[in-house]
């Protein structure tokens, strides 16, 4: 086998998804093995093994010894190995990894995570016994040392040495083995903060520290602590997750960031929190690449998994990116693809509020027990259990590889129905009804509220339950249609390939008058660091994307825009400002373009510095002539029982028509083609879903 193989593995909570593309003669393989929430690592490597050995003449002479640690895997044939991981995001979510978090700050800014923000969740109105969420890091565990910078990064008052010594013993003598630390203004010059880690390293050495000037060298003190303090939270675990992989496969591979760019396992280490969204943020630029051969520059990507289903928006080719994300109740200030996610997945469970209402999610069956239909002991009715019920989704998942208990299915569906005075498809069908309109809450905050309108995009659903209920959001929102690629619970797992190395850069730099040269030495520094970085990773061809970050003055929160190549002089000044008005007036409304009262401030600028790979290539697929033809049929409830047409996906060429009503089958997913609507399949295998009213 040639060296041009590629893999791609995306951890999820109930399948661990993975693809391979052979470079050399185009062919993709994807596949499947049930994730290992236990040991993430376990699934990884059955994934690597399964895929390996349906490409063949990947394992050696002797035989298959079985998805193990991996003896019988010759991963020499392998040129890289790209992974989608959970582990930093589930530690947050869950609110483990802070029990031994310590944290240093600047003497007199020891209530810095007391103060936060005020930020009162939806609205006054609906908040008034709201109380802030609890610390990362108990107000005990939080030390100050002595020392002060200006906002320009000039010395105050110098650090103290002897009361650093005191608080790394301190931490040291209690087993406080996670710290992060935040001075004041370190942003501007980050001196202090490494003395502190050296006082660590040398007091101190088992623990794992983090630097605010490391992670996020940008103003704003509350954020930049958190920011902070969620990256020494899960360092210590993904060095464990990561050096346990790196062990079994003997090898190095690489991660996928936020950010919407990938970086090697030994790089991650050193900065964990960007990963925090990682396999979403690989499913959406799966997705764009989907959306894109297919000639549609913008997209709405709905990620439809079992727990959950992530929502973003694609505009000119590129999903937008954010600094303002969260994860749980964490705000993480670092570039991230702008990503809402709600609780409907297909293991979301169906449950009467004490009004006698159903309700559905955001509370989770997982992968174990998982749907009452899985038959692994659960018993609350999920999404899927509806669909089961409804006959919409076949009585096995993986091609017959996890059958489904069906009758079990129908007896939860029948004793909630029982317990709401509806008839059982009533019940099921309201299920799925209230999971759309979860769903499609999600797309609106990603569009509406970023003033976008929703009816511009079509939607490329995707996951294991994204198809689901393609029809129905098409309903709801009035959008253009639904594009349903290929082997749709791997798109997460095929944006893994489609990546670019990139690290983000970032420097504080206030200024309504700011110099040319000042932000040329800036920019020049930034570049710096991206070359090492992209240096390190091997890469011969670096590119640079510059981005500034504007507001008027007065303004609380900035707008960022591109800013161009070439030299920074006052006509490069005036082109970024330019866009910033024009940017300011596209998202609010208005722009103060020819009033001087309102001056212009420059806040941050950033450097992504990016290392090129070559994406696979998607094939066209061959012409149907003729009409397709279903491969079985069974009863399918949509506004009423009826025998329905099965086609298999495999079966469909090129130009192929499916008139509902009908089912779509295929190996990871299934799409329902509701009455009133017609699924095409396009040159490149997505299949084109739009109503026919």
């Amino acid at each position: 086998m040639p060296s041009s193989v590629r893999i791609g593995v995306d951890t999820g909570g109930t399948f661990t998804d993975v693809v391979l593309v052979d470079e050399e003669t185009g062919q993709i393989i994807t596949t499947k093995t049930p994730s290992t929430p236990a040991d993430p690592a376990e699934g990884f490597m059955a994934a690597v093994h399964k895929v390996l050995e349906a490409h063949g003449g990947a394992l050696p002479p002797g035989g298959d010894t079985g998805p193990d640690t991996g003896p019988d895997i010759d991963l020499g044939v392998v040129s890289a190995i790209v992974h989608g991981t959970t582990v930093a995001t589930n530690q947050l979510l869950e609110d483990r990894g802070t029990a031994d978090l310590g944290f240093v700050t600047t003497e007199g800014f020891e209530f810095i995570l007391e103060i936060a923000r005020q930020s009162v969740p939806d609205g006054y109105g609906n908040s008034y016994f709201w109380v802030k969420p609890p610390r990362i890091v108990p107000a005990h565990r939080v030390k100050t040392v002595g020392g002060r910078l200006d906002h320009l990064g000039r010395e105050v008052r110098p650090f103290d040495e002897a009361q650093a010594v005191e608080v790394a013993r301190w931490f040291r003598d209690r087993g406080v083995t996670a710290i992060g630390v935040c001075f004041l203004h370190s942003y501007a010059d980050p001196s202090h903060e490494r003395r502190m880690r050296e006082v660590l390293e040398r007091e101190h050495p088992d623990a794992v520290v983090s630097l605010s000037s490391d992670v996020l060298r940008e103003y704003r003190e509350y954020e930049r602590s958190v920011t902070t303090l969620v990256d020494a939270a899960v360092k210590p675990i993904m060095r464990r997750y990561i050096a346990n992989l790196s062990q079994r496969l003997g090898r190095g591979f690489s991660v996928m960031k936020s950010n919407g760019g990938v970086l090697s396992a030994a790089e991650v280490v050193h900065q964990p929190i960007t990963t925090v969204l990682s396999g979403p943020a690989a499913g959406a630029l799966g997705a764009a690449l989907i959306a894109g051969v297919g000639g549609h520059s913008g997209a709405i990507t709905l990620d439809g998994g079992g727990t959950s289903t992530d929502v973003a928006v694609i505009v000119d080719g590129e999903p937008s990116l954010t600094t303002e994300g969260t994860i749980g109740r964490y705000p993480c200030k670092i570039p991230m693809i702008d990503i809402v996610t709600v609780g409907a997945g297909g293991g979301s469970i169906a449950w009467v509020s004490p009004e006698g209402t159903l309700k559905v999610g955001p509370r989770s069956a997982g992968a174990d027990p998982g749907p009452i239909c899985y038959g692994k002991g659960g018993t609350e009715v999920t999404v899927t259990d509806a669909h089961v019920y409804l006959g919409r989704v076949p009585p096995h998942l993986l091609g017959g590889e996890i059958s489904l208990d069906v009758a079990a299915a129908r007896s939860g569906i029948e004793a909630l129905a029982g317990k709401l005075g509806l008839t059982p498809e009533r019940c099921a069908t309201g299920i799925l009804e209230i999971s759309a309109f979860n769903q499609s809450n999600a797309i609106r905050q990603i569009t509406v509220k970023r003033g976008l309108d929703v009816r511009d995009f079509p939607m490329v659903a995707f996951g294991g339950s994204g198809p689901l209920l393609a029809c129905s959001l098409i309903d709801i929102l009035g959008l253009r249609a639904a594009i349903v690629p290929p082997d749709p619970g791997n798109v997460s797992a095929f944006g893994l390939l489609t990546v670019d190395v990139k690290n983000d850069y970032v420097r504080t730099q206030v200024s309504r008058d700011p110099a040319p040269e000042s932000l040329r030495e800036i920019f020049a520094e930034l570049e710096a660091e991206a070359a090492a970085a992209l240096t390190r990773e091997g890469f011969a061809d670096h590119v640079y994307a510059r981005t500034a970050d504007l507001r008027y003055f007065g303004q609380a929160y900035e707008v960022r825009v591109a800013a161009p190549d070439g030299p920074v002089d006052e006509a490069w000044l005036a082109a970024v400002t330019e866009r910033f008005h024009a940017e300011h007036e596209r998202l609010y409304g208005y722009g103060y373009r020819d009033d001087p009262r309102h001056a212009v401030e420059w806040v941050n600028l950033r450097v992504s510095g990016i290392g090129p790979i070559t994406r696979p290539t998607i094939a066209r697929r061959p012409r149907q002539e003729d009409e397709p033809s279903p491969v079985s049929t069974r009863d399918v409830f949509y506004e009423q029982w009826g025998r329905t047409v099965i086609y298999r996906r495999a079966d469909l060429g090129a130009g192929a028509v499916v008139r509902g009503p009908a089912v779509i089958e295929e190996y990871g997913s299934t799409l329902p083609v509701h009455p009133g609507f017609t699924a095409t399949m396009d040159d490149f295998g997505n299949l084109l879903v739009v109503s026919d009213s």
